[in-house]
């Protein structure tokens, strides 16, 4: 691991942060997290207003600290978690659209994989296309504690799109432009797993991405931002009990 820290993005010490971080894309959601779930959290990084926090859940040291929008960002974040201050697993909790008529709004999709429409992995120069997958242990962890409490969970693959608007119908999640994705048995589109699963494979650590279904690609239906940012709570459960066994 490398001493250089702080970083350009993080501000923080190795000591500072547990092994397993929780990360939303949207800082308000990370302190949510922090003020709601753990104890004794203290912010232990504010560069950029990318709020991170830690304390005990249950005992058990986690992490949270936002991610921003898009894989760039969260392609940043990752890594310097991962490289430099001894992360070893993240878990992405964050939203995402449903692209499946089985999948329904506040419903939660486990990432097995994340297709996805970027250009990300082009630096690695592979002479071919790469699969980013979730770590099997920390997805089985996953898909056990969501089965324990009762949750609806759907398994499979995510879409991480580097756009959100789309230039031929300037609407968001533009329905024509991911109805291939869903013919495929895409379950969701989100914006920033693909990244993650990428750079922790290159770096040999452990992600995971949890979403809730905040909108239906397929009805139009929706929740307001305001819901995203606080009452996806069984999600962060999910997650901070994943943790927590993680870390046991």
């Amino acid at each position: 691991m490398s001493n250089a820290y702080p970083t350009p993005h993080i501000k923080a010490t190795p000591s500072d942060f547990a092994p397993t971080v929780l990360m939303p894309g949207d800082p308000l959601r990370s302190q949510f997290i922090a003020e709601n779930f753990l104890t004794d959290a203290r912010l232990v990084n504010n560069v950029r207003g990318v709020q991170g926090y830690t304390g005990l859940y249950e005992g058990v040291p986690v992490s949270v600290m936002a991610s921003g929008m898009g894989m760039p960002s969260m392609g940043i974040y990752s890594y310097e978690l991962f490289s430099f201050f001894g992360v070893e697993t993240i878990l992405r909790v964050g939203s995402a659209g449903a692209l499946q008529p089985q999948v329904k709004v506040r419903d939660i999709v486990l990432g097995m994989g994340a297709c996805t429409n970027s250009n990300f992995a082009h630096q690695y120069r592979l002479p071919g296309t790469f699969a980013p997958v979730a770590d099997y242990g920390v997805l089985r962890t996953a898909a056990d504690t969501a089965a324990e409490m009762g949750l609806v969970c759907h398994v499979g693959n995510l879409l991480s799109s580097d756009t959100f608007y789309n230039d031929e119908s300037h609407l968001p999640a533009d329905r024509q432009s991911v109805a291939a994705w869903g013919r495929m048995g895409v379950l969701a589109t989100e914006m920033e797993a693909a990244a993650l699963y990428m750079n922790a494979a290159r770096l040999g650590k452990r992600a995971l991405a949890i979403c809730t279904v905040s909108d239906h690609i397929l009805t139009g239906e929706a929740t307001s931002a305001e819901e995203r940012q606080t009452s996806f709570t069984q999600m962060m459960e999910l997650a901070l009990k994943t943790a927590k066994k993680l870390g046991e």
